[in-house]
């Protein structure tokens, strides 16, 4: 083979391998909620790394955050601690960890098909709590599972896993930006979902198959549990983790949440940096402005705003008669690339200044 071919193979081959992974900010590099947050007893997304629900239903009290607690070659993790425990589970109690994915995002898997394609999902993985643990791949388009289970070996260890799915020949996904696959990691697990058989091949959905075997990370408030380096491609084989560019992995967050906060800057904190900023021309009851998403969101998002001064939602600061803070402000004409920011007859008189923060989710 000539130098030439070499070349090109080499390109080619290596061109194969970016944008493999289907998983978006899988090194928890972005964290634009937030850091950090306590307290937390219902599901949600938390202060913590972008992009991963907490499904969360009468199993303990938890902290999540962005932890710098990593394996080599990684700087960031997503931790959770359990401050107030369940030790006994009721039958729908359960905590999950989950990213969303696109279907349209989800075409070359060619579910439904006959040439379906297997994937194969990796990660690291800390937790005092040894012992079996359950990762889930959900079609919710078809209502059809796969579940696997792998084992933390050494306490407090990081340890990297490896599961292997089978292509599913049954239930197309659709082509669209609604939500077609969910990867859930199973932490703890009511009888409701785990009193059945294990479904490690793929199967019409059936609740008490999916986490049999699933410990409970909620018996002790000694427990905490922390993954990073996820990754989900097409094979049967994991490659090596596709590291991201931190812009990149932000560009990919902000289609589903984003805000005026500067990065690093939790939502609602009382802080003029970075928010939107108009000096009216004319005395009105109705001054507005006008933002554009710094990307395309998902789909048309719901927008929160924020006073700058108090952190309050739904207000604005401005200098009108002499200072005043926390007047009303709504959004409208909202969009998937932007929306305006109005006052709701509040007089901002001419020379007077408006400001705000604003965030817009579009999450799955």
């Amino acid at each position: 083979m000539s130098k030439a071919a070499e070349l090109a193979a080499l390109i080619g081959s290596q061109s194969a391998l970016s944008n493999r992974n289907l998983i978006i900010n899988g090194a928890m590099q972005v964290a634009q909620r937030g850091t950090s947050e306590t307290g937390i007893t219902a599901g949600k997304y938390a202060n913590a790394p972008d992009r991963y629900l907490l499904g969360l239903g009468s199993a303990g009290t938890w902290t999540a955050a962005q932890s710098t607690d990593a394996p080599v070659g990684f700087s960031n993790s997503y931790r959770l601690d359990c401050t107030t425990a369940d030790a006994s589970l009721g039958g729908g109690d359960l905590l999950v960890f989950q990213q969303t994915i696109e279907g349209q995002n989800l075409q070359h898997l060619k579910k439904g098909t006959s040439s379906a394609e297997s994937v194969t999902v990796s990660f690291y993985v800390k937790s005092n709590k040894t012992g079996t643990y359950i990762v889930e791949l959900f079609d919710a388009d078809n209502s059809r599972q796969i579940s696997q289970a792998y084992t933390i070996s050494s306490a407090n260890t990081w340890e990297k896993k490896t599961l292997t799915y089978a292509g599913d020949t049954s239930g197309a996904l659709n082509n669209d930006n609604g939500v077609s696959l969910y990867l859930v990691c199973w932490l703890a697990a009511g009888s409701a979902y785990s009193s059945g058989t294990l479904s490690t091949s793929w199967n019409a959905f059936t609740q008490a198959d999916r986490a049999v075997g699933q410990v409970n990370l909620a018996d002790s408030t000694d427990n905490d549990w922390s993954i990073t380096g996820i990754q989900m491609e097409i094979g049967e084989q994991a490659t090596p983790f596709e590291h991201k560019s931190f812009g990149d992995e932000l560009a990919a967050c902000q289609r589903y949440f984003t805000k005026s906060y500067n990065q690093g800057t939790a939502v609602a904190t009382a802080t003029v940096v970075g928010s939107v900023y108009k000096v009216m021309d004319a005395a009105m009851n109705y001054g507005t402005e006008n933002v554009v998403f710094p990307t395309s969101m998902r789909a048309t998002p719901t927008v929160g705003i924020y006073s700058p001064i108090t952190g309050a939602l739904g207000k604005f600061d401005s200098n009108t008669s002499g200072g005043t803070t926390d007047l009303n402000l709504v959004a409208v004409n909202i969009g998937d690339n932007g929306f305006s920011g109005q006052s709701n007859n509040q007089a901002v008189g001419v020379n007077a200044y408006m400001r705000w923060h604003y965030t817009a989710s579009a999450e799955l």
